[in-house]
């Protein structure tokens, strides 16, 4: 190899390599507009579905590649409880975490 080859191949081995997409981490949950989120127990995952006599299926969804489920660590079935506050008041809202 000549002298410029090598030179190239020590100065792109210094520069510094920019994270992958999957390694960086932002916290969604943190930002101002994103409500306050949680997973819900099974006893409550229960009691929604019998109040509003539902199953499953009829919940609405969110993708467990989301970067909302990704950061409450979501895994597929939870489901998630959706803080809401707005000028008409407070009020839940409830999403189902599907693959």
């Amino acid at each position: 190899m000549t002298k410029t080859k090598d030179a190239k191949k020590q100065t792109s081995s210094k520069k510094e390599k920019k994270p992958k997409k999957e390694e960086r981490k932002v916290d969604v949950l943190g930002h101002a507009l994103v409500p306050k989120m949680e997973i819900t127990s099974d006893a409550e995952k229960k009691s929604v579905l019998s109040k509003y006599k539902i199953v499953e299926k009829q919940l609405p969804k969110l993708k467990s590649s989301d970067p909302e489920a990704k950061s409450l660590n979501a895994n597929v079935g939870d489901l998630i409880k959706i803080h809401r506050d707005d000028s008409t008041g407070k009020y839940f809202s409830y999403r189902l975490v599907v693959d």
